[in-house]
């Protein structure tokens, strides 16, 4: 029974119908939760009665609702009513297809545009193992801003196979008049019509008849009856488009000609291998000429053609692909983004290994100087982002294209999709699928960075290239330890990094030659001392740490990470000559590398150079623009050049991220503590001791307390510190805080020593730390500043 308006299904309410077909009603509704317009989709009682088919459609309707793609409609929810299914989905204002064809064959403009659109979003639901299975162009929307959208991916799966009859009465274009034109009967491939099961070659057997049509304004296989209709899908081949509309694109040509093959086994291999033809632009053949089988190749003249340029003009093959595709005038691509790669499996626990590959492709590309990569941190906020277009993303980010793909593993193979796509135009210009057994997967990862930098045209140096050409064979258990190992390690809890420590030692036992594995136990360390306020001293992290990493580059001295992270350590130590040594190979090896730039950023500022300092760490945020932490310690980098304005602006982007972001919080702290802002500072104290109680907020505490005249507050607080020393690592910085507040200048040098001793970091700002001012005159505090050894 048709709905009214009115009608409320869940959090929407019925406009008005706007559509009907064998699968239901379509209704305009709004969502009144969100204040959007959307399109309902009521399924037929007689559709659905079957639990079995109506079961089948739920798991492929939760499929497709999970696809992120501009040219799919996007579901956005699967729900009931009175017993009755229904799907929400983006309402899409345009016209079909088949409205659109109405008016005769499209120019060829808007015919490779449309053709392309169509390609890709069949292509990326392809590649999540979905298939539509009823593709025609009553199911295709070109939206009013020029955008194709394919609609209904699952609902054939409700129609049992074969019944063509209940299809054909329903779906009769113009209305049920006997021998009229059948819509579906029209589209579906020569398996289909057999009644066998059809898989993603089906789909392009659909797609070469409705780009048949597009480019034609016919048919491919026009008859007078659905009987005859058939009969031309299996027996017949249709007539030559060429002849019908001389025209069209070669590449088209082709793309129809194989998309038509009667052999499922004659079309593409994979719908992706279609949108890289329809990138090959071409001018048109001749009438004669056909695209395969069904529609010949281009003839031996055109290929004399093209050797004869290359000859007589000295063009190399990549030249002549410029020039024939007219990519010579194309913009450079000059920035990258790698976004998280999609974990096909279905299964949450892979998602490891889907991540892992997305940083290991990201690092890859780091190493060349001339492509700016958009760093890990940045990128995955997009994982699972749903609403944002890759133009609109890419702005975001300041790149100039964008990589997408997934990620699957299955018992020992693995299988990485990747597309490259340029930003500004939406334009796929690259796509491929590597296929290998899980040891090869390093070897993967370097295959898929060459072809990158092969299709962006960035010229490498000797070193680059040598960097990208390596690779070695890896335990699949130990590499999937690494990635555990990775993956709770970026979650950045006190639990989950004690869980990485687990699994990267794990990585080691199988494989003690596996460098990465190094590196990452070496982060693990590492983050454990700055991450997990008091779990472990600097004097008993730093040489783990330290001898993990020396390990990792006597095994592989080319891993710009691990001179970044040594870097540190050697800072740290003050050993200032070996830290300023691996921060500048750390650039070298690893240019797009935010890390390295932020330790070179953070070395600077603490010998006070701070408008060098500046620089490095807006590069190391240019690449990684949704940093927390790069935000946190660019304004730390203000703070310490007494910059307090900026430092607390930057804090306050921050928050605006992550309102509960610890770093930020105690450094805004800092800033109002110097500001004698003591209302502000005691109420983000309170603030951030409700979420996470540390010593870092109790020695502030305690010299806001001394600072308003609270003395015996600020003497509790000293001694609060003083009993978790006892069970744990409290930095003797903090105690000097407080002591420093309370006029005691004997004892704050005392902490600060105590602290130097422990080789905390906080004792690397003793040069700039505008909170240390009150002591520099005090000869114990210069005597300190002469045994740190800063250089000048």
């Amino acid at each position: 029974m048709p709905l009214s308006p009115g009608t409320r299904l869940g959090q929407y309410e019925v406009v008005e119908a706007i559509g009907a077909g064998s699968m239901g009603e379509v209704y305009k509704a709004t969502d009144l939760k969100l204040g959007r317009d959307v399109a309902i989709k009521v399924l037929r009682q007689e559709v659905v009665r079957d639990p079995d088919r109506l079961r089948r459609f739920e798991q492929e309707a939760r499929a497709a609702s999970a696809l992120n793609h501009p040219n799919i409609v996007t579901i956005y929810e699967i729900g009931e009513h009175e017993g009755t299914p229904y799907i929400a989905m983006e309402l899409v204002v345009g016209v079909t297809l088949r409205e659109m064809l109405a008016g005769g064959p499209l120019q060829n403009d808007k015919l490779m545009r449309y053709a392309r659109q169509l390609a890709e979003g069949l292509a990326k639901a392809h590649q999540a193992g979905i298939v539509h299975r009823d593709l025609k162009p009553e199911n295709i929307v070109i939206s009013e801003d020029g955008y194709l959208k394919i609609l209904d991916f699952g609902l054939a799966k409700l129609l049992p196979q074969g019944d063509i009859g209940a299809e054909a009465s329903t779906w009769a274009h113009g209305g049920t008049t006997p021998g009229a034109i059948l819509g579906t009967v029209g589209y579906m491939s020569p398996e289909q019509a057999k009644g066998r099961s059809a898989d993603f070659r089906s789909d392009q057997f659909s797609l070469g008849a409705i780009l048949y049509e597009m480019a034609s304004g016919k048919r491919a296989f026009e008859r007078e009856s659905a009987t005859e209709t058939l009969a031309a899908i299996l027996e017949n081949e249709p007539e030559l488009v060429t002849v019908v509309n001389p025209k069209i694109p070669a590449t088209l040509v082709r793309v129809i000609g194989r998309c038509l093959e009667t052999d499922p086994a004659e079309r593409y291999a994979s719908t992706w291998d279609i949108v890289k033809d329809m990138h090959w632009v071409e001018p048109a053949l001749p009438a004669q000429h056909s695209g395969s089988r069904r529609l010949a190749a281009v003839g031996a003249i055109g290929i004399l053609a093209i050797i004869i340029l290359i000859v007589v003009l000295g063009l190399s093959i990549p030249d002549i692909r410029e020039w024939v595709a007219g990519e010579a005038d194309a913009p450079r691509i000059e920035s990258i983004a790698v976004l998280p790669l999609e974990n096909l499996s279905g299964d949450p626990d892979q998602e490891y290994f889907s991540d892992g590959m997305t940083e290991a492709l990201i690092a890859d590309l780091a190493k060349i100087k001339a492509l700016k990569v958009i760093s890990r941190t940045s990128v995955m906020q997009y994982k699972g982002a749903r609403g944002k277009s890759l133009p609109e993303i890419a702005r975001e980010l300041g790149v100039d294209a964008v990589i997408e793909g997934s990620a699957l593993r299955v018992g020992d193979r693995v299988r990485i999709t990747v597309q490259l796509i340029r930003a500004e135009t939406d334009e796929l210009l690259w796509a491929e699928s590597y296929e290998r057994e899980l040891k090869d997967v390093l070897a993967i990862q370097s295959e898929v960075a060459r072809a990158i930098v092969g299709e962006v045209r960035v010229t490498l140096t000797p070193e680059e290239r040598e960097l990208l050409a390596r690779s070695r064979v890896v335990d699949p258990e130990a590499h999937e330890a690494y990635l555990r190992g990775r993956f709770y390690w970026n979650r950045r809890s006190p639990e989950s990094l004690l869980t990485s420590v687990g699994f990267f030692e794990e990585a080691i036992s199988i494989d003690p030659e596996y460098a990465l594995a190094h590196v990452g136990l070496a982060d693990a360390q590492q983050l454990r001392m700055w991450f997990l306020i008091g779990a472990v001293a600097p004097s008993e992290a730093m040489p783990r740490a330290k001898a993990s990493l020396e390990k990792a580059l006597e095994i592989d001295a080319s891993l710009g990470e691990a001179h970044a992270a040594l870097a540190g350590i050697a800072f740290n130590e003050r050993d200032w000559e070996r830290g300023a040594r691996e921060s500048r190979r750390a650039i070298e090896l690893s240019p797009s590398s935010a890390r390295a730039h932020q330790v070179r950023g953070m070395y600077l500022t603490q010998l006070g150079h701070h408008e060098e300092a500046m620089a490095a760490l807006e590069h190391a945020r240019q690449l990684d623009p949704l940093s927390l932490i790069l935000t946190v310690t660019l304004g730390l980098g203000h703070y310490m050049a007494r910059d307090y304005d900026e430092a607390l602006a930057q804090y306050q982007e921050a928050f605006a991220l992550d309102p509960d972001f610890y770093p930020a919080r105690i450094l805004s702290i800092w800033v109002y503590a110097q500001r004698e802002d003591w209302s502000a500072a005691i109420e983000e104290i309170e603030r951030g001791r409700a979420i996470q109680d540390n010593p870092a907020y109790l020695a502030k505490l305690g010299q806001a307390h001394a600072a308003m005249g609270r003395r015996t507050g600020a003497i509790e607080v000293l001694a609060e510190l003083t009993r978790i020393s006892e069970r744990a690592y409290v930095d003797g910085y903090h105690f000097a805080t407080v002591h420093l507040a309370l006029g005691d200048h004997e004892k704050a040098i005392d902490a600060l020593e105590q602290a130097f001793d422990e080789h905390s970091a906080s004792v690397r700002f003793l040069k700039v730390d505008p909170a240390l001012d009150p002591l520099r005159a005090e000869p114990r505090f210069e005597d300190l500043l002469r045994r740190m050894k800063f250089p000048e």
